[in-house]
């Protein structure tokens, strides 16, 4: 693929591909909603922009790579994040060694010119502004206009185009407008044990069946328990418990000496006792306990002058109506 495109007299200097091959394991359906929203069933036809939704680290990202290798696409990568501009989405001048202006091409702009598979990655950590400028790339228009270049960039009709969005509070709320265009969700999940076994195994080849074991059984409690531990979260505490293993032949480890230091350095000390962090973080949430009124920073539950106590309960009651 050439690294440079002309469009009405401006030379674009292109972004290189993704290399990466990560494999797709379990979850098939999540596949193919994602193949099927990139389908054109028609000469008329226009693919969809999905947002792929879930916690992070379960493969969301990974997902859309496996997409576009199945299409047989090059993919590209673009990070959202709260300070991305409209000019590093589309188009960035950069003073050269001899004094000119040349123009790079985004990952996503790339990917629209030479009919290749993009990705938003994390695309709710961009604020309104970025987005404003990808509005008629996500409708019927697929154009972008750069206004640094003074080009409109129109996309070629292979360009594919999938936002990933995590499920948390660090992150900016999508306009509705924007939102209408990133149509369908598709929500990934956590995957099954077999399935997260068989990514761990395919990650760590050579990880022992032990602390693989170890490894699937926390991921699945944690995962039972609403706890928001990845898959990936798992990968990095076995990958670094094997590390301890290794580190020193003089003082070994047992493994699950190991094990449970790398849970902890790598997830904190709660981590070790699902069950406990599961219930303070249900109470923290509210949980099962009442809230506290007023009465309550002065007079305990059972105090007749609590003004949640019966009416019979009052001074002077008898509970008989007066």
């Amino acid at each position: 693929m050439a690294d440079q495109v002309e469009i009405n007299g401006i030379r674009l200097h292109l972004s290189s591909a993704d290399p990466s091959r990560g494999e797709w394991i379990g979850q098939g359906e999540g596949l193919r909603q994602l193949l099927a929203c990139w389908l054109t069933v028609d000469d008329q036809d226009l693919p969809l922009a999905p947002r792929l939704t879930g916690p992070p680290g379960i493969g969301k990202t990974t997902l859309a790579m496996a997409a576009a290798r199945t299409r047989e696409q090059d993919l590209y990568v673009y990070q959202c994040t709260s300070d991305t501009r409209p000019e590093d989405l589309l188009v960035t001048p950069v003073l050269a060694e001899s004094g000119s202006i040349q123009y790079h091409a985004s990952p996503l702009v790339t990917a629209m010119v030479t009919g290749s598979v993009c990705v938003l990655d994390e695309g709710n950590r961009m604020n309104e502004k970025s987005w404003a400028s990808l509005a008629p790339l996500l409708d019927h228009r697929r154009y972008v206009e750069s206004i640094v270049a003074g080009i409109t960039i129109s996309a070629h009709d292979d360009f594919r185009c999938v936002v990933t969005m995590n499920e948390d509070e660090s992150t900016f709320e999508v306009p509705d407008y924007i939102l209408s265009r990133l149509q369908p969700t598709l929500v990934l999940d956590h995957p099954s044990r077999e399935d997260e076994r068989a990514i761990l195994e395919y990650h760590l080849p050579f990880a022992n069946a032990e602390m693989l074991n170890l490894t699937v059984e926390f991921l699945q409690q944690a995962h039972e328990l609403k706890l928001d531990f990845s898959t990936r979260d798992g990968i990095n505490v076995l990958r670094y418990s094997l590390k301890r293993l290794a580190s020193d032949p003089d003082h070994p480890l047992s493994s699950d000496q190991a094990w449970a230091e790398s849970v902890t350095a790598c997830l904190g000390d709660d981590a070790l006792d699902l069950q406990a962090l599961a219930s303070r973080r249900q109470h923290s949430l509210g949980g099962n306990i009442m809230p506290l009124g007023l009465g309550d920073f002065f007079f305990t539950g059972d105090d007749p002058l609590h003004p949640d106590a019966d009416d019979e309960d009052e001074p002077g009651g008898d509970g008989i109506d007066s």
